[in-house]
């Protein structure tokens, strides 16, 4: 475990075993770090605290052992991500996952039952398939098909973890299940990145669960895997049926204004809302490649009228489980303030403000 911890975090770091043993403190040989990486060797205390300085990873992240792997893990990542970024984005999720699945132990919170049990599927091979598995899980849980007001705050509910990471650039999200050490049972996770606007963020979200439900497609030379979760996380935030009430049958076009009053009502971006507008049969396949070769060019790097944080849907898509449970923890006295605020990385002046209130003027 304490190899492996070791060998991704100098990965994420992008040393080489000699340019990591010249940053250590008390020195190291190159040789040794290699021994520790492959468990014939455990370093000292000193060097430990120096490893995890020279690494900039926690001591918590080099021995916990809540996280045995990342197992089947999704990248949504574009085609010039290095191994480097991978390294360190897996670090990063396993770090935050490490405080996780701690504070629930400590809590004695037992793991929620499968909540996509009996949905997974290994391949479709139509994307009206693709448009029943999406409608299945809403039916599942319930959603009906009216727009979901938090992506986030749904998938938490669900007991699926959600971790929002400052991802290197070239990642919007991952989806992997967590195995565990200790036999103890697998966990869900959906990671999306920090920098995204709130349109790719609730996309991002979407298109992660799809990995969990949709294993593969039937035949990958007439049907691309992302597309198929492209396609699934528009189904999934705009359900067919529901889109034609807002917008009508047979549109020969849809106006600025629409878009934007759609997008922001299902949490979309307008790209994305033109494409599923398409893929409803509610717009012409013309209408929308037109429109992306003239004035929504641009839209698929810019956002026209983005959703802002704390502005209509953008509101709501902030996890707030893992803060909860923390000071769930520290109010029943099971954990020090010390260690809340080291969970919740803000300074302990901070968190003990938040404990007591504001104090009277």
């Amino acid at each position: 475990m304490f190899g492996d911890r070791l060998r991704l975090a100098r990965k994420k770091a992008g040393l080489s075993l000699q340019a990591l043993s010249e940053r250590v403190s008390p020195a190291v040989s190159a040789q040794a770090i290699s021994k520790y990486e492959s468990g014939k060797m455990m370093p000292s205390s000193s060097v430990l605290v120096g490893l995890g300085k020279a690494l900039g990873v926690s001591l918590d992240f080099l021995m916990s052992g809540q996280v045995a792997e990342l197992h089947g893990v999704e990248f949504r990542k574009h085609s010039e991500t290095s191994a480097q970024d991978r390294a360190h984005a897996e670090a990063l999720v396993i770090e935050r996952l490490e405080d996780y699945l701690a504070i629930e132990d400590i809590l004695g919170l037992e793991e929620p039952a499968d909540p996509l049990a009996g949905l997974r599927c290994e391949a479709v091979a139509s994307w009206g398939e693709i448009e029943q598995k999406a409608r299945a899980l809403r039916d599942a849980w319930e959603l009906g098909i009216d727009p979901i007001p938090s992506m986030i705050d749904l998938l938490e509910k669900k007991g699926i973890k959600v971790v929002v990471a400052d991802l290197p650039v070239r990642f919007d999200g991952l989806a992997c299940t967590v195995k565990r050490t200790g036999n103890r049972p697998d966990t869900e996770v959906v990671v999306i990145s920090s920098r995204a606007n709130v349109e790719r963020k609730r996309f991002s979200l979407a298109h992660e669960l799809a990995h969990r439900v949709i294993r593969s497609v039937a035949d990958p030379a007439a049907m691309k895997l992302e597309k198929a979760m492209h396609r699934f996380a528009g189904a999934f935030l705009a359900p067919a049926d529901h889109l034609r009430k807002e917008v009508g049958e047979n549109r020969r076009g849809v106006t600025y204004h629409e878009l934007i009053r759609l997008k922001r009502s299902y949490g979309m971006s307008a790209a994305a809302m033109l494409i599923r507008l398409k893929d409803v049969g509610l717009l012409p396949e013309t209408t929308v490649d037109y429109a992306f070769r003239t004035y929504a060019r641009a839209w698929r790097t810019e956002e026209p009228a983005p959703i802002e944080d704390g502005q209509g849907l953008g509101a709501f898509e902030k996890p707030v489980r893992f803060e909860r449970l923390v000071y769930q923890a520290l109010a029943e006295d099971m954990i020090s303030p010390v260690r809340a605020a080291q969970f919740l990385k803000v300074p302990l002046a901070k968190l003990e403000e938040e404990m007591r209130g504001p104090r009277e003027p």
